[in-house]
């Protein structure tokens, strides 16, 4: 096998985000020659630039907002807050996206990476072409990783050539609050793009055509969050879809249709957020034996491995969860099996979070998927309003459950809806991933009092003996 004038084996990833640049980094820590591709300047992919970070920052000023209003229940009164747009975009964009982006970009230097700035198309199986302002520059491999992610996908009868039709990305970019925006998709993107606006000062609508919002969800964790949404957007439609859309002078006006709704309306500005497809196309692909499934989505093995032996692909591109933490898994899995260690992709629990106020979270087996599945399970709550940390704090709206497997006790599955449900639920991951049983759970001392006990109080419940809320003993 070709290896570089020191003797190592030539590693390349094409595509710098939260799956590219970690395997570009373990991949250089594992002593490859590395060579990392991506059309920005920096490490980050839309994860740090379109996504996760600036879409995190502006939930963040949204939930102060909202905090700064719901203190007055405490007797604590604020002025009316003033809202300084170009100050908001200029952290997000300087002190947050950049000052990050930045950083990647030295640890890149400093664990030498090759960072090569363009877009990269495969000429064969083991040669990349890489193209910048009309520069071109071939990089030769022993292996690739394809992290290429995804994008914003819009329906064909939704789309529209108009600046006042929205993207996940144009959205995030803040360059003016709307009076009137509507939403379509009542996923987590649209949900968490309707929790920003609305806190600016956006009169929000959401449709969604399921009966649900969060599709997929459990309803005990979305109907509270569908409470506090409810309460702070203008509306929203579920059951209900958006047929066309037109521009008119001044406004986009959007058909509307539903059992009970036959009817257009003006909004200023819409944001569609009806999911994302794997970025796939125009790679090059056709010149290797990497294989394409019809959705886009590449086809690859439990170690990331696509049908071109030498060439692995990881993260959105290759399905679903589309979730930055379950790409920056992959990337170790691929480059562990680019190293001949033993790795497969076989995780139990893969977390999923909605950033909304109050937040939901997930992992492992849900209720849903239970039914679907003819899985046969034992559900133990505890709610919120029980919890002394979620009371102190204001936030008492929320609940803890735990999936479990009849007998055994064992941890099937977790989910949590309620302020911090994000950072609450990576301990349910471990005991899924550990197959952890209540007990495990219960005999973990956890402090108190904190958001984290009511993990421990949901799995008591089942038993009974929840000091802090009475339910019947088993």
């Amino acid at each position: 096998m070709a290896k570089d004038q020191e003797g190592r084996q030539r590693v390349t990833v094409l595509g710098a985000g939260p799956g590219g640049y970690p395997a570009a980094f373990l991949a250089a820590e594992r002593g490859f020659d590395v060579t990392l591709i991506d059309e920005r300047s920096n490490p980050g992919g839309v994860c740090l630039y379109d996504g996760c970070i600036p879409s995190k920052a502006l939930l963040h000023a949204a939930e102060l907002l909202h905090d700064a209003s719901a203190a007055e229940a405490m007797g604590l009164t604020f002025g009316e807050p003033g809202i300084d747009l170009d100050r908001l975009r200029a952290w997000k964009d300087r002190d947050v996206v950049a000052k990050m982006a930045g950083g990647l970009g030295q640890i890149a230097k400093a664990r030498k990476v090759r960072f090569v700035h363009g877009r990269g198309r495969f000429v064969d199986s083991k040669r990349l072409r890489v193209a910048l302002d009309g520069e071109v520059t071939d990089v030769e491999f022993d292996h690739a990783i394809i992290a290429t992610g995804s994008v914003p996908l819009i329906p064909g009868p939704l789309q529209l050539q108009s600046d006042r039709i929205w993207d996940s990305t144009a959205a995030l970019e803040l360059r003016r609050i709307p009076e009137r925006l509507l939403i379509i998709g009542g996923g987590y993107i649209g949900l968490e793009m309707a929790t920003v606006y609305a806190a600016l000062g956006s009169r929000v609508t959401v449709v969604e055509m399921t009966d649900s919002l969060l599709p997929g969800a459990d309803h005990d964790l979305t109907r509270i969050l569908a409470e506090s949404i409810n309460a702070r957007v203008h509306e929203v439609l579920l059951e209900t879809r958006v047929v066309e859309l037109r521009e008119t002078r001044g406004a986009i006006e959007a058909e509307l249709s539903s059992a009970d709704l036959e009817e257009s309306r003006e909004y200023d500005r819409v944001l569609i957020a009806t999911g994302r497809r794997p970025n796939s196309a125009s790679l090059g692909l056709e010149d290797t034996n990497v294989k394409v499934e019809d959705r886009g989505f590449i086809e690859v093995d439990h170690q990331r491995r696509t049908a071109e032996p030498s060439i692995f692909a990881i993260g959105d591109v290759v399905g679903e969860p589309m979730l930055a933490h379950k790409a920056t898994h992959e990337a170790r899995v691929a480059i562990e099996a680019i190293a001949g260690e033993p790795a497969a992709w076989e995780p139990a629990a893969i977390p999923a979070v909605v950033y909304t106020d109050p937040e939901v979270a997930w992992c492992g087996l849900t209720e849903i998927e239970a039914r679907t599945r003819g899985i046969e399970v034992e559900v133990t709550r505890f709610p919120w309003n029980a919890s002394g940390r979620a009371t102190t704090v204001g936030h008492p709206s929320g609940v803890t459950k735990l999936l479990v497997e009849p007998g055994t006790e064992r941890v099937l599955g977790v989910g949590i809806a309620g302020r911090g449900a994000g950072e609450l639920i990576a301990e349910g991951v471990l005991a899924v991933e550990m197959g952890a049983r209540l007990d495990d759970l219960i005999l973990t001392i956890h402090p108190h009092p904190t958001l984290s006990e009511t993990v421990m109080e949901a799995a008591e419940v089942f038993f009974g003996g929840s000091p802090h809320y009475i339910t019947k003993r088993r």
